[in-house]
């Protein structure tokens, strides 16, 4: 079921969000956490689908604040969707017409679940200092996706100099099946290695962060390389007994050379948005191992001159 609250306030929206509460059970008490998703219209209905999806892992109240005519007069349009419409959560799209779209803040606030924490996702173009915006601050974690900004790097860059615990890009979560799957190979006796090259289409941000992960960890310099992709497509890692390389040519299958040893197939298929929302999902502690490559990123660019 699905109700619609044209025109509406926070205080309507809140009562009617506790009458749907109280006719299912108490369906909010059991939320986890409350998903915030900070777009526009052109986004929301991905952006939403993907936060269903991964509700099912984590069940949640989410709240859509989209944005719509700036120049309109201040109105909120407000759908409820009980929960087992769309997942075991509820969801709450509230359309912010004129100046409210500027401040979702004071929108927000109600409606959050009690002593529930907060996760707030922009899924299009993000602020650049997530932790000041006036619904960042809200949250314990913030995710944004660099990949969605008209100069990939450079947004992934402001928002590493502005990095605070919490912090989070999707074009990080991407990375984890390829850094498990050099992990993995690294496990094995293979030699010491000496060098790294990341190769991936061009303006994607997730090589220079891998290969800034790769650089810290390994304690070597690596070389980024651009290719057709899509995304990911090759790492190579040299050592003094060989090389092992990770390749990808079609966005879903890899394969792993490593010296004297047969090639395997490995899948290793590009994560969609709902997939990277659920591994982020199941922690609400700052990703340490983020913040540090993210560090190590800034002063490796700069060696490189670019």
């Amino acid at each position: 079921m699905t109700l619609y609250l044209p025109r509406t306030t926070t205080a309507e929206i809140t009562e009617a969000l506790m009458a749907e509460r109280l006719s299912v059970g108490g369906g909010a008490m059991n939320m986890v956490l409350t998903l915030v998703i900070v777009t526009d219209e052109a986004d929301h209905y991905d952006a939403v689908r993907a936060a269903t999806e991964a509700g099912r892992e984590h069940p949640s109240r989410v709240v859509a604040l989209i944005r719509r005519d700036p120049e309109a007069e201040p109105a909120i349009d407000a759908e409820i969707r009980r929960p087992g419409t769309s997942g075991p959560g509820e969801a709450v799209l509230l359309r912010l017409y004129g100046p409210l779209g500027e401040h979702p803040g004071s929108v927000l606030t109600p409606l959050l679940v009690p002593d529930a924490p907060v996760v707030v996702w922009w899924p299009g173009q993000g602020p650049l200092d997530p932790a000041s915006d006036p619904v960042g601050r809200l949250a314990q974690r913030r995710i944004t996706d660099a990949l969605r900004a008209p100069d990939p790097l450079h947004d992934l860059m402001e928002r590493v100099a502005h990095y605070r615990p919490g912090d989070t890009d999707l074009t990080w979560t991407r990375l984890t099946p390829w850094r498990s799957l050099l992990a993995s190979a690294m496990d094995q006796p293979s030699g010491w290695v000496t060098s790294a090259r990341v190769t991936a289409e061009s303006h994607y941000p997730s090589a220079e962060l891998l290969a800034a992960w790769l650089s810290e960890r390994l304690g070597v310099p690596v070389e980024r390389e651009t290719s057709d992709g899509p995304g990911l497509t090759e790492v190579r890692l040299s050592t003094d007994q060989g090389d092992i390389v990770v390749s990808r040519r079609d966005g879903r299958v890899a394969t792993l050379s490593r010296f004297s040893q047969p090639d395997q197939r490995v899948a290793l298929a590009r994560r969609g948005a709902s997939s990277a929302l659920s591994e982020e999902l199941r922690r609400l502690d700052a990703d340490e191992t983020y913040a540090s490559a993210a560090r190590h990123l800034g002063p490796m660019l700069a060696g490189s001159g670019r």
